[in-house]
């Protein structure tokens, strides 16, 4: 059972940086398929980026492209979610989550961070 812990949220304003950070409790973590997603008040959660075992296949939404980079670290369990050129429609609560490998179900969660950007 992977346990993910996220960290970093905050408030920011508008065009500053943030960068998140999603511990896993295994070292099996190394092989999972790690992603962000997030949920804004009222609306249903959304896709962010994800990242496969090796550090690529990387995918991210539209609307981060060119703004945001996630990246890992196998070494620190770690996986992280750079955050540049905010704005306050991304303004939501952010979710780190693993799932085996590509097509499979996202059966891990965190219990997620909040991001506040202020315009």
């Amino acid at each position: 059972q992977v346990q993910l812990v996220e960290s970093g949220g905050g408030l920011v304003q508008a065009g500053g940086s943030l960068r998140l950070s999603c511990a896993a409790s295994e070292r099996t973590f190394r092989s999972y398929v790690m992603g962000w997603f997030r949920q804004a008040p009222g609306k249903e959660r959304e896709f962010v980026a994800s990242i496969t075992w090796n550090g690529g296949p990387i995918a991210y939404a539209n609307s981060v492209k060119g703004r945001f980079t996630i990246s890992r670290d196998n070494a620190k369990n770690t996986v992280y979610l750079q955050m540049n050129s905010l704005k306050p429609e991304d303004t939501a609560v952010y979710y780190c989550a693993a799932r085996l490998s590509l097509g499979a179900k996202w059966d891990y969660w965190g219990q997620g961070t909040q991001v506040t950007v202020s315009s």
